[in-house]
């Protein structure tokens, strides 16, 4: 399993440096979409990492298919979270509460 990012060449280059090799560049709305379209087609992609201001950003039947997607499981990162802790996350993701 690999692990995607998607987001503005600044969001994108730390994840670079530690060296995850599927980064996307998106800097404007229609490449966002392309290339998350390409991730999720993707079967090697376990984990897709996005900005959370993006996904405000993406089309709302787009947005409800990254929420409920179990793989690649995604992860919105930033000031917001989209009123989801990362335990709530893992628990959708996964289906068990590991804290328990």
């Amino acid at each position: 399993m690999e692990i995607a990012v998607i987001g503005n060449s600044e969001f994108i280059l730390g994840f670079r440096l530690a060296g995850i090799r599927k980064t996307y560049a998106a800097e404007n709305d229609e490449k966002r979409v392309e290339y998350i379209t390409n991730v999720l087609q993707d079967g090697q992609v376990g984990i897709l990492v996005l900005n959370s201001s993006d996904m405000e950003k993406i089309p709302r039947r787009l947005r409800a298919t990254l929420e409920n997607s179990v793989k690649p499981t995604v992860i919105a990162i930033g000031a917001e979270e989209g009123g989801l802790s990362m335990r709530e996350r893992i628990k959708r993701s996964v289906g068990v509460d590991l804290w328990k």
